[in-house]
């Protein structure tokens, strides 16, 4: 609050909560985040709960055993089922160590991360926050972060990549928390 004002002002009137630092699986928070790309809270949550019941236990394994079209039948389009056996089939394969991730940097993380089909630049920023809890990352290209930042800022336009990165020197060591706030600020 000291280092930036502006942030403190949002940090005063969104209170003093903390984000959810509960320890996350690395695959079934990946396998989360593909079924929920581009849904609604609401269908994200009912289709995810289908895929959950076609496995016995939600482990890469059990995911690749899946016929892919009871997958398609449980509401995934053709695209995310091909996203989610590619996840599956590096986790099984050892071409993707998640459980190595935590020990990583964060842009090896990252390129670790896009490297799996339907997985960008973002996701793998969310996947630092909310799974590894990384407490300094900034994902710029998220909207809730730029319109937040935008309305932090003062500005009539959104800001560029380079503004915001400018303007989060001040958070840093942990940007995380402070991006936290700024999505509180928009509620």
């Amino acid at each position: 609050m000291r280092a930036d004002p502006r942030l403190a002002e949002v940090i005063r009137r969104v209170g003093r909560n903390r984000p959810d630092f509960t320890p996350r699986d690395p695959f079934a928070a990946m396998v989360r985040a593909l079924v929920s790309q581009q849904l609604s809270t609401r269908a994200a949550d009912t289709i995810h709960t289908r895929v959950l019941r076609l496995v016995s236990t939600l482990s890469a394994g059990h995911l690749l055993t899946v016929d892919p079209v009871d997958l398609r039948t449980a509401g995934l389009s053709g695209q995310k089922v091909s996203y989610l056996r590619d996840l599956a089939d590096r986790v099984a394969g050892g071409r993707l160590d998640l459980s190595s991730l935590h020990q990583k940097s964060d842009d090896e993380v990252i390129e670790a991360i896009v490297a799996v089909k339907g997985f960008g630049r973002w996701s793998a920023q969310m996947f630092l926050m909310f799974c590894l809890h990384r407490p300094d990352v900034l994902p710029t290209g998220d909207l809730g972060i730029v319109k937040g930042m935008q309305g932090i800022l003062g500005m009539k336009r959104r800001p560029s990549e380079r503004t915001m990165e400018r303007a989060a020197r001040a958070w840093q060591p942990y940007r995380s928390i402070a991006c936290w706030y700024v999505w509180r600020s928009l509620a």
